[in-house]
This record gives C-alpha cells, structure tokens and sequence, in this order.
C-alpha cells in the first residue's frame, strides 16, 4: 500500500515537472491609497486577468511602498518593475515630450480627452514610450480646477496680482504671464499655505481639493465641467519587453482588462469632479463656472507663453503640439 501510495505520488510530481502550472506574477507600483480610482483601475485590471484565468496573477503596491512616486518610470523602462499608474507628466525630465501631457489648454473635458487618447498625437507619446521599453495599458486623464479665497477665478483675468499655487510648470509659465505671484509648493502644503495668508488660490486636482479639505480655506471654487484648463494624463503603463514574453492569452486577457478599465476610469474620471463640486457646495463654498469663452481667453495665453517654452525644449516639439491642438 505505501509502494503504491509512492508510485502515485513520484507519477504525480513527473507530470508536474512535465506540465507547469505556475503562474506568471507581476509586480505593479502606484503612488496612491487603495481608495483612489486610479487603484480601483489597478485593482480591475488585475481582478479582470483573474478572472481570466490564463495562470498570470497582477500584485499590487499602493501608497509608493515599493517605489516612491517620482521613482517609478525608469524601473519600468528598465524591467525592474512590470506595471504601474502613473501621471507621465513625471516623466518629462527624461522626455520632454511627456510635458504635453499637463499642459494648459490642450483637453477642454474628458471627452476631449478621451478623443485626445486615441489620435495620431497619443500614438507620437506612444512611440516615445515604445523607445524606453515602455507601453499603455490604460489611457486616463484625470480633471482640476481653481479655488480662491478671494475672488473667483475663471479667466485669466482673475488672476492677476494672486498669489497662486499651479499644477505643473506649463501652468505657471502661462499663470505668471497673466500677472499672478506664483508659489511652488506640494498639493499637501496648500491648506496651510491658504490659511496662513501665504496664498490667495489654487490650481490643483478634483481629488486634491477633496482630499486635502480646501474647502475650509476657501471662498470659490471654480470645478472641471463642460469646460476645464487642468488635465493631467495619467495612464497604467507596462514594461514592453515583459508583455510580449508573455503567452498570447495572457496579452489578450491584459488587453481586454485594460479596455474595462479604461471606460470605468473614464466614468469615474467625471464622478470624482462631480463629487468636488458637491464637497464644496456643501461646506458653503461659491461655485462659479468656466464658459468657453473663459477657456479659449486661457488657450490664448498659453499660445504666448506655456507653448513656446515647450517648443524650445524639444526639436519637434511644434509638431507634437500642433498634433495635440489639432484634436476637436
């Protein structure tokens, strides 16, 4: 009996050795907690390959526990690292053309946005992308607006003589160019840079708003609607090399698992700007409206200061920005 039970066991773990069965596992970083969309988009994807069940398993690391946040890129590029969410703008010191994805005046709303994501400019951000080993699983943009304590900002107009707090450099450039003091600063100093006077406003993401309760500290919030000025593109991207060693179900099912993901991230992009509105309107705050008149005054303004100092750090930058204005 115990022959028997070992001749079982010796057949079984041939087979074994003959027919693998281990999954393939891969390692995804993001910045954010696990209650952030751009998680839940993560969390879908891997739910999705699951599901799939083609022996590939998606762990994931949220709240910057296995890179920091600015640190992620180039261990993708490298194939240190599988996946991540990524806002590519942090990426620009390395590819100037990634700075075009926060950029003032390029995305009007997100489904401006998602047409944005699928042209001929995305797919001149892709090939760059291809060049470090890198591609895009999910494409994403993710909205902001302005907060003032003062009063409220829609046009450019509005900005002058403010000290303010931009998202990104591109922001800045066109913000001081219409009179403002500029004040550089993380998202998680401005609740005390607003309540000790240091600033008059701000210009950040919906989620920032919100979870960094602005709406304490402010008097007008001006949220992303049928028009906004800031997008940042923040996609789920996966290291090249690593997806094409994987079996043709395994790319099918990421494939598949992206495009859920994309349209969840699309609908919740909108919820989440939605949700900041009813934030603020319930703690009292004025909300004011941008127009397109108020955003076409911002593109404007862009054109004589944002956009040329992008253009004069890359040699086909015109090009590149002329393909991104191109899109209606």
């Amino acid at each position: 009996m115990t022959f028997l039970k070992s001749g079982v066991a010796a057949v079984a773990l041939v087979s074994a050795i003959a027919s693998p069965t281990l999954a393939e596992n891969l390692k995804l970083s993001h910045q954010w907690s696990e209650g952030d969309v751009r998680h839940q988009v993560a969390q879908m994807v891997a739910d999705e390959v699951a599901a799939a069940n083609v022996d590939l398993n998606i762990q994931i690391f949220p709240n910057q526990t296995l890179f920091k946040a600015r640190e992620q890129y180039t261990p993708l590029s490298r194939g240190q690292l599988d996946m991540t969410v990524l806002p590519l703008s942090y990426a620009g010191g390395q590819q100037p053309a990634y700075n075009l994805t926060l950029m003032p005046g390029l995305v009007k709303n997100h489904e401006h946005g998602a047409r944005l994501s699928n042209s001929p400019f995305m797919e001149e951000i892709e090939s760059v992308m291809a060049g470090d080993d890198v591609i895009a699983l999910v494409h994403g943009y993710l909205a902001g607006g302005f907060g003032s304590n003062k009063e409220c900002i829609t046009g450019p107009e509005d900005v002058e003589g403010v000290s303010i707090r931009a998202a990104g450099k591109s922001f800045e450039q066109m913000l001081a160019g219409a009179g403002a003091s500029i004040s550089s600063m993380a998202s998680s100093e401005i609740y005390t840079a607003l309540q000790t006077g240091v600033l008059d406003a701000a210009n950040t993401s919906s989620e920032s708003f919100v979870s960094y309760r602005l709406y304490e500290q402010l008097k007008c919030y001006t949220p992303a609607g049928e028009y906004a000025l800031w997008f940042m593109y923040q996609p789920m991207l996966m290291n090249k090399t690593t997806f094409e060693s994987l079996t043709e179900e395994q790319q099918a099912a990421l494939r598949a698992a992206g495009e859920k993901a994309q349209a969840f991230y699309l609908e919740e992009a909108k919820k989440g700007d939605e949700a900041a509105a009813k934030a603020f309107a319930d703690a009292g705050v004025e909300l004011a409206e941008m127009s397109e008149e108020d955003f076409n005054a911002w593109r404007e303004l862009a054109k004589t200061t944002s956009y040329p100092a992008f253009v004069e750090e890359l040699p086909d930058g015109q090009k590149l920005l002329d393909m991104a204005l191109a899109v209606e």
